[in-house]
């Protein structure tokens, strides 16, 4: 077989295994990170000798690996936009400074004191580890539906501390290979590459922000031209970084692609999907050829050390730099937890580790053998136990909120939105104009701009898996179609409806949701200020601390016990008002005993207090 055929072949096999490890990871709902791992390692040289990477060529290598993961980088900056940092910028900053510093001197002093090796090769090693990366964060945030303050630090954190990394390993490595250096050669190569990467990526992101705007209003196929123009700015931003100085691409992507989604671009939803598929293809191959080069022979090497400095890494460092980085956030002592327990490493320290190991074997065969068996040992452990794990260590640590859809982000909506947050509760608004989606924001809600009639639209904002959709528009057409839509296509547990004619309440109820007519409503909260002005008042008032809560009862601990049993282990402000068991509701007296399914109608005088009670009845 002639080296041409050789190379495709190569070729078609590491992107058929790509392709499979995508659906494989898809249906597992795990990042596919680790599939690819152990695909490349299986293909490689030391199993079935199906690629051997070599056949690239060490410059040829070089160019696809750098190329890749300038355009990976870029796609993960392209979703790293103002209204995503400020859901929790203080816990972003506090990861990508304080976190990332702890990060590397604590995993350069257990690689020192582990492996005895000198203190240039610890702390690259350090430097390269600081990364965790949008490619194995992104897919782990898309199986555990986290609160977006805690979404939002960990994908920012994976964005920057890639760049982080990057320049600051290309600037140690240099270090390590002049002899004769002084260690403030470290500084300024970071200092001169992050210069370098501002530069061009402003240049190249601001110039192809102005050229997409000006051909939206003559190109006919503006779409198709928008999509190739983004991933040639992807490119060139790698390109021309590199070129100025090695290794400043990686921060000239980035940059770029913040650039370019904070910029009002025509098409950028479309844009963003198309540049999201080409990401996964070259993620896919990059990671299979870099792990086929990975010798099994260096994770030898390490012996007991390596798991000793994993351990080390990912249940020490990890959690001791975000413990740190985190003090007076908004996250929950359960929600630092989880972040703590979340450090995948991804495409960046692989891929960089993989040329580095090159370049420094002829000389220093112990350090490359530290260095890639180290990095890749981390990559596999963290992958798999943290990426795979995640989703049932959330699941352990209660911080999966219930999410609530409120369609309408007017006076109702926002009213509604106030009272669910205050509750725990995660509330994502749609609403399809702008003032208002700029208003709704500018109070602290997520919204989601767009027509809630189109299913993407609601799909988009996590109809899928909501548990609570509300239709709270002026416009009862428009609550007509959301509701068959959430009850149809979405299969929502509770779907309520606002109904603002009268005439229009049979055809809510057609659909089987909850309805609220606003004329009856009104009604209502007039006779109870009549009739019962107290608890009118504690239920209106905006400022109030507690709640009315009704919970179906599934802790098996509480199941035939009385309400007497019960409210001695309930939160100290609550109380059993009312139970309702197969559509009858009754007033319990002590002595009565509860059963599985009860729907319990709670009354608490405070959040803390409504929180801990659902908790108990459902059995967490």
């Amino acid at each position: 077989m002639s080296g041409a055929e050789s190379l495709i072949g190569a070729v078609v096999l590491v992107v058929s295994l790509g392709v499979a490890a995508q659906l494989v990871a898809d249906w597992l709902q795990i990042p596919s990170v680790a599939f690819l791992l152990v695909a490349g390692v299986l293909v490689g040289p030391q199993a079935l000798d199906l690629v051997d990477p070599a056949i690239f060529g060490q410059a040829g290598l070089q160019a696809i690996v750098g190329l890749s993961v300038g355009i990976i980088v870029f796609e993960g900056a392209f979703h790293l936009t103002v209204d995503r940092v400020r859901e929790a910028s203080r816990e972003a900053l506090g990861l990508v400074t304080i976190g990332a510093f702890v990060s590397l001197v604590g995993t350069a002093v257990a690689v020192k004191v582990v492996f005895g090796t000198t203190w240039p090769v610890a702390v690259l090693v350090g430097s390269l580890l600081i990364a965790t990366g949008p490619t194995v964060i992104t897919p782990i945030m898309q199986v555990v539906p986290v609160r977006d303050r805690v979404a939002a630090a960990l994908e920012t954190e994976g964005i920057i501390n890639d760049v982080t990394a990057a320049i600051l390993a290309v600037a140690t490595f240099e270090f390590v290979i002049a002899s004769q250096s002084s260690p403030v050669v470290v500084i300024e190569a970071f200092v001169a590459r992050l210069a370098v990467g501002h530069v061009v990526g402003i240049a190249v992101g601001g110039g192809t922000a102005l050229l997409l705007k000006r051909w939206h209003l003559s190109a006919d196929n503006a779409l198709q031209n928008a999509r190739v123009v983004v991933l040639t700015a992807a490119l060139l931003a790698y390109a021309l970084g590199s070129m100025w100085l090695s290794e400043a691409g990686i921060a000239a992507a980035a940059v770029a692609g913040i650039v370019l989604g904070n910029a009002e671009i025509p098409h950028k939803e479309e844009v963003a999907g198309f540049k999201g598929g080409i990401t996964l293809f070259v993620l896919s191959f990059v990671f299979i050829v870099l792990a086929a080069q990975l010798s099994l022979g260096d994770l030898r090497a390490l012996g007991v050390g390596g798991l000793v400095v994993v351990i080390v890494v990912a249940a020490l460092v990890r959690p001791l730099g975000v413990f740190l980085s985190t003090l007076g956030g908004r996250l929950t002592v359960r929600e630092r937890m989880f972040v703590g327990g979340m450090g995948p490493r991804g495409i960046v320290p692989a891929s960089v580790a993989t040329l580095f190991a090159i370049e420094l074997r002829p000389e220093n065969p112990e350090a490359a053998t530290v260095l890639v068996g180290t990095v890749f040992l981390v990559i596999f452990a963290t992958v798999m136990f943290q990426g795979g794990l995640a989703r049932h260590f959330a699941q352990a640590l209660d911080i999966l909120p219930m999410q609530t859809l409120i369609v309408g982000g007017g006076r109702v909506g926002r009213e509604l939105a106030v009272r669910y947050e205050s509750r725990g509760e995660e509330v994502v608004l749609i609403d399809s104009d702008e003032d208002t989606v700029e208003r709704t924001r500018a109070d602290g809600h997520r919204v989601v701009h767009g027509d809630a009639t189109n299913a993407t639209v609601l799909e988009e904002a996590g109809a899928n898996r909501a548990s609570v959709v509300v239709a709270a528009t002026a416009d009862d057409d428009v609550n007509l179609l959301v509701a068959q839509l959430a009850t149809t296509r979405f299969d929502v547990d509770t779907v309520v409806a606002r109904a603002n004619q009268p005439d229009n309440v049979e055809a809510f109820e057609d659909l089987d949701v909850e309805t609220i007519s606003a004329g009856f409503a009104v009604a209502d909260a007039i006779d109870d200020a009549v009739e019962r002005p107290a608890l009118a008042h504690w239920l209106s008032d905006s400022g109030r601390t507690g709640d009315v809560l009704e919970v179906e009862l599934s802790n098996d601990s509480l199941v035939d016990r009385t309400i007497e049993e019960t409210a001695d282990k309930l939160p100290d402000g609550c109380l059993v008002a009312m139970v309702s068991r197969n559509g009858t509701d009754r007033v319990p007296d002590s002595d009565f005993r509860l059963a599985n399914g009860d729907h319990l109608t709670l009354v608490c005088e405070t959040n803390e207090a409504m929180q801990d009670a659902r908790r108990l009845c459902q059995g967490g």
